[in-house]
């Protein structure tokens, strides 16, 4: 019988169908998706891992594998069928080796993303994938959905921080890529077919991964604007003056941080005045200030910014970054919202802002906009909050047609759906209406060659 087998293979510290323990763990964090589980499984090595998928796959059972369940989009959680294995990675959770020579550090996919970069930290290392749920996600989650966050600007996303993967293949196969070549050209670029892929191909298991010098100082800048328009053009300028000395760049709007105001403590706005959109960013300061302030001074003269703040001391850089953190927190007490993770290229962003006002404004007026994002990579958190008095049910049920003209101005302006957070199941019906033909036809092919049983993670992606 398979859970014989399964907790055989895994032990008695690595499974449970206790109802409690699992609850956590089929409930998406926005608590949009729920799911039941058969089982959930939790290895302690890759060894078990293919052995807990060989058994499934021999008895045609689907798997759906899980990090930290942070993800957004229902990715990580089974369905309602109580059919399906839920395999959890976070016993598999280890630093297997880090090498401050070689700038690589090898990690295992249960590894939470803040103790990864601790311990580049600690030899004076530096990882740059940074993001709200650091302290609780998982490598192997950030990976599986090509994690952005904060510093895509100048370090790219997680795919950019890959150098080599292990992956737990369909049929129970380790595939052991775990290289630190910098340059390789023999055959396929195997590793970036699993990421992003949502561990509908494979199961990554371990990464080695890319790490980078202290930058050493930073200044955090509060800038606030006239307009959203002039955040590309701040950008710009920024540029010019600093060149890739810019680490983050994100975009808020007053909305966003009266709700944090509102609902997190010891939230406070660091100017005398409101404005209608704000910008923080990160920058390394490299021999002095002067050129930091410079750059200021000559966005304040073509008035790109109303007003600017630098951090006097880390405690106040902190507490500015705590402000954007906490923004998706801060969304839940105002009720439901509809999420849209889109991007599109960085010049466009105030055309985009700026015609979605105009949609917004016609089919839902009482709506609330909640639009934060990172303007250095063009993606852009466009969220639509119900109206204070609605119903939040009704809210979402009638919101489908909004997201989809939202999406279908993203189109318009050659932009993505999905920027960060994956496709998952809450837009898996999306992906094949804006990437047909033979974009999905290409994807398709891959699922079938890697999994033609479709037993992992099946349901999601396409």
């Amino acid at each position: 019988m398979l859970l014989d087998e399964l907790k055989a293979i895994v032990g008695a510290k690595g499974w449970s169908d206790d109802p409690d323990t699992l609850e956590p763990h089929l409930t998406e964090w926005r608590g949009r998706y729920c799911g039941q589980a058969l089982i959930m499984v939790s290895p302690s090595t890759t060894a078990q891992v293919s052995e807990v998928v060989s058994a499934c796959a021999e008895a045609r059972v689907a798997i759906v594998p899980q990090g930290g369940n942070t993800g957004l989009c229902g990715g990580a959680i089974p369905d309602d069928s109580g059919e399906q294995v839920l395999l959890s990675l976070s016993r598999l959770n280890s630093i297997r080796a880090i090498d401050a020579d070689d700038f690589s550090i090898v990690v295992e996919a249960g590894c939470v993303l803040a103790v990864i970069q601790e311990a580049a930290k600690a030899l004076n290392r530096f990882f740059p994938l940074s993001l709200a749920a650091e302290g609780s996600c998982q490598i192997g989650g950030n990976l599986s959905t090509n994690a952005g966050g904060i510093n895509v600007i100048r370090y790219g996303t997680a795919r950019q921080q890959v150098l080599g993967l292990e992956v737990v293949l369909a049929d129970g196969t380790i595939w052991d890529g775990l290289r630190s070549l910098r340059k390789d050209t023999a055959g396929y670029d195997m590793k970036q077919l699993f990421v992003g892929s949502e561990g509908t191909l494979g199961i990554i298991t371990a990464a080695t991964l890319k790490l980078y010098p202290d930058p050493g100082e930073t200044a955090t800048v509060f800038v606030a604007l006239p307009g959203a328009n002039c955040a590309a053009q701040l950008l710009a300028r920024m540029r010019e003056h600093l060149s890739d000395r810019i680490q983050a760049f994100e975009l808020l709007s007053d909305r966003c941080l009266r709700f944090v105001r509102r609902h997190m403590p010891d939230s406070a706005l660091p100017f005398a005045n409101e404005h209608p959109w704000y910008v923080l960013c990160e920058v390394i300061v490299g021999d002095s200030y002067a050129e930091i302030e410079n750059a200021l001074v000559s966005a304040m003269e073509d008035t790109l910014i109303s007003d600017a703040i630098i951090a006097k001391n880390e405690a106040e850089a902190e507490r500015f970054w705590r402000m954007r953190h906490s923004i998706s927190e801060a969304q839940k007490p105002e009720g439901a919202s509809l999420k849209h993770d889109i991007s599109v290229p960085i010049g466009s962003i105030g055309e985009f802002l700026l015609r979605g006002d105009l949609l917004l404004e016609s089919m839902s007026p009482e709506a609330r906009l909640v639009a934060f994002g990172h303007v250095g990579d063009g993606n852009l958190h466009y969220n639509i909050a119900q109206p204070p008095d609605a119903d939040g049910a009704a809210f979402l049920a009638e919101g489908e047609a909004l997201t989809e003209a939202i999406y279908d101005l993203v189109d318009d302006l050659d932009g993505s759906i999905s920027a960060e957070h994956g496709i998952g199941v809450l837009k898996k019906d999306y992906l094949s209406r804006y990437r047909g033909g033979a974009e999905m036809g290409l994807m398709r092919t891959m699922k079938r060659a890697l999994d033609p049983q479709n037993i992992l993670n099946p349901g999601k992606v396409i």
